[in-house]
């Protein structure tokens, strides 16, 4: 599988990293940042860093740097000032790309028709302006996993919306509206139920860098949890792109609520049991087209999994 990846690192964009790195025929074509974790230009030093860490020998492209509707807001309290836990390190030595990430990711679809997947782990604002820039992205990519939304459980940043679709809810939109064929959500349903234990991080190597870094991580969720441990969000995501049968799915039509008071950036469903096409006007079931959003994982083997990965040498 040929992957691009669109994220905001990040500890858990590092871990996603990570996680595609050490599987076989796997190749990480390209990576796009995006403002949400940290700033954009934070975000790109640290793509930048990681790909140099893990001998990717990759383009990174820096993306948007603000919402398209909102003012920016970031989330250093989770990741750190550095956003890897204080472990960011020295500068890259290498420099992202001249195009934009939105421009990377329309021209490499455009160049490799159905030969590319997305794995967007951060706000869908390079996304949405990708298909401003090509309107055929949803027929040009193989599949897109999008890492975001809270549907049956609460949020984590407000009580319904999901950090990455609340960053940026009108991308969001314009993402699960654009009619992408193989379009897969990995929300906070399974995410939150993922969560990695303190014996798992005990088990890490002492001088493993994804065990530094996951040392404020790890603090910041034992905060409210009250529990020890992490929660794996955009592993869990690259785990289900390269491997759908580690999740369950249902199926359905669904949008980000943009103008509520108390629910801007939820995701929603239209869960009626009387039959679509009703009446009273357009609504989700008639102007959408069917995304699968996961409900259950094998958290077991996923963890599993992640340890291999992140102890690879």
């Amino acid at each position: 599988m040929r992957i691009i990846v669109d994220a905001d690192p990040g500890i858990d964009d590092a871990l996603a990293l990570y996680y595609l790195r050490a599987q076989a025929d796997t190749e990480i074509v390209a990576i796009g940042t995006v403002h949400g974790n940290v700033p954009v230009q934070q975000a790109t030093a640290n793509a930048l860093r990681l790909t140099e860490r893990l001998g990717l020998d990759v383009p990174v492209a820096m993306g948007a740097a603000k919402p398209l509707a909102q003012p920016l807001m970031t989330a250093e309290s989770v990741h750190g000032e550095d956003g890897l836990g204080g472990y960011a390190g020295d500068e890259a030595k290498t420099t992202p790309t001249t195009e934009s990430a939105a421009e990377q990711l329309a021209n490499l679809a455009r160049s490799n028709p159905g030969e590319l997947s997305l794995l967007a782990i951060g706000p869908l604002t390079n996304v949405a302006l990708a298909l401003q820039i090509e309107p055929r992205l949803p027929e040009l990519l193989d599949q897109v996993v999008v890492m975001g939304g809270a549907l049956d459980v609460p949020g984590n940043i407000t009580s319904h919306a999901e950090a990455n679709f609340w960053h940026d809810p009108e991308a969001a939109d314009l993402v699960l509206a654009a009619g992408f064929e193989e379009l897969t959500i990995v929300g906070l349903d399974v995410t939150m139920e993922s969560h990695a234990p303190q014996q798992w991080l005990d088990e890490l190597p002492q001088d493993c860098y994804p065990r530094q870094i996951l040392g404020f991580y790890a603090d910041f969720y034992g905060s409210f949890l009250g529990k020890t441990g992490f929660v794996p969000h955009d592993p869990l995501a690259a785990a289900v792109l390269l491997d759908p049968s580690l999740a369950t799915y249902r199926e359905d039509r669904f949008a980000i609520e943009l103008t509520g008071r108390y629910t801007r950036g939820k995701i929603v469903a239209d869960q009626r049991f009387l039959a679509p096409g009703s009446p009273f006007g357009r609504d989700i079931a008639t102007e959408r087209t069917k995304a699968r959003y996961a409900v259950t994982a094998d958290n077991a083997r996923f963890l599993d999994q992640l340890r291999h990965a992140v102890t690879q040498p």
